[in-house]
């Protein structure tokens, strides 16, 4: 029993054994690029830190008091290969991790459409998202159906995503795919990401927003080609249909919110969403082009 007392602060650790950090898992080309960006400086930070704690251990014990054969010099202030060393070295460590964060950014741009060797020839899937309180709508223009707290995609496919908020600041994040981005109220911004393998990944808000926060999570559904075309098919059987009459309904808060489908969309739901913030206007970013979205918003703000 004693040996087993002294056994019982690892118990927490066996609790752990079935955890995976998603970010070191990835399944996708930009979540493979994330990853390899954190292991690189990651690497190259521990140049330094490894030798400093190396150092640290090595000089204690080289000039501990009882050392009486170590160099003594109580007059030494300046040395300067030390200077030298102690500046250069975390310089070029600065260079190195600064010429990684510009290029990363460039090749890693949210808004830069993929060009992988998986998704050559192969038509995007356009999803619109809204982050709500609390919980999130996923819009399929494409194939005029809506989702709440449930994304599929099929893999292999690139898939371009439009972001938004109807309520306060928060982040749309799939960790095992990659590149986190903010959804704010009355803007849009995008996302382009690709699943390379069949799984059911965990996707989040990874913004404190509420109370409801920790409950803001959904699932991502990487499918083959037909089994993505019968969850589209599911969803269509659904009884429910989502326009700017039942919207606000849709976007009450609420915790824990369960999955929902919506067979029909209203078109350009998500455009009024966003216009109702801006006057009835959202301007195109890829043409820079205004477009009038009036009757959707006042639809939805008569109805709030």
């Amino acid at each position: 029993m004693p040996r087993l007392r002294r056994l019982l602060p690892l118990t927490p650790a066996l609790l752990l054994t079935g955890c995976t950090v998603d970010l070191l898992d990835p399944r996708g080309p930009v979540g493979l690029e994330n990853r390899n960006v954190i292991l690189i400086e990651l690497g190259v930070m521990l140049c330094i830190v490894i030798p400093v704690i190396i150092m640290t251990l090595v000089f204690a014990w080289k000039y501990r008091e009882s050392n009486s054969s170590a160099e003594y010099l109580p007059n030494w202030d300046h040395s300067t290969k030390i200077e030298f060393f102690v500046w250069g070295v975390p310089a070029v460590v600065i260079v190195i991790l600064g010429a990684i964060a510009i290029w990363t950014s460039y090749t890693l741009d949210p808004y830069r459409p993929l060009h992988s060797a998986e998704a050559a020839g192969r038509k995007p899937l356009n999803v619109e998202v809204v982050a709500l309180d609390w919980k999130w709508l996923f819009i399929y223009p494409d194939q005029g159906i809506a989702t709440v707290n449930q994304l599929a995609v099929p893999v292999d496919t690139p898939i371009n995503f439009r972001i938004t908020s109807d309520s306060v600041m928060t982040s749309f994040f799939i960790p095992r795919l990659g590149s986190q981005i903010y959804a704010m109220a009355g803007m849009q911004t995008q996302l382009h990401l690709l699943a390379s393998a069949p799984g059911d990944y965990r996707g989040e808000a990874a913004h404190y927003s509420g109370r409801g926060f920790s409950d803001m999570k959904f699932r991502t559904l990487a499918m083959t080609d037909d089994d993505f075309n019968q969850w589209v098919d599911k969803v269509k059987a659904s009884p429910e249909t989502l326009d700017a009459a039942d919207y606000p309904q849709v976007a009450a808060p609420q915790e824990a919110a369960p999955v929902r489908y919506f067979a029909h969309v209203e078109p350009n739901l998500f455009d009024g969403i966003v216009a109702k913030y801006n006057n009835g206007t959202v301007i195109d970013k890829s043409t820079g082009q205004v477009l009038h979205m009036q009757s959707a918003m006042s639809d939805m703000q008569m109805k709030e």
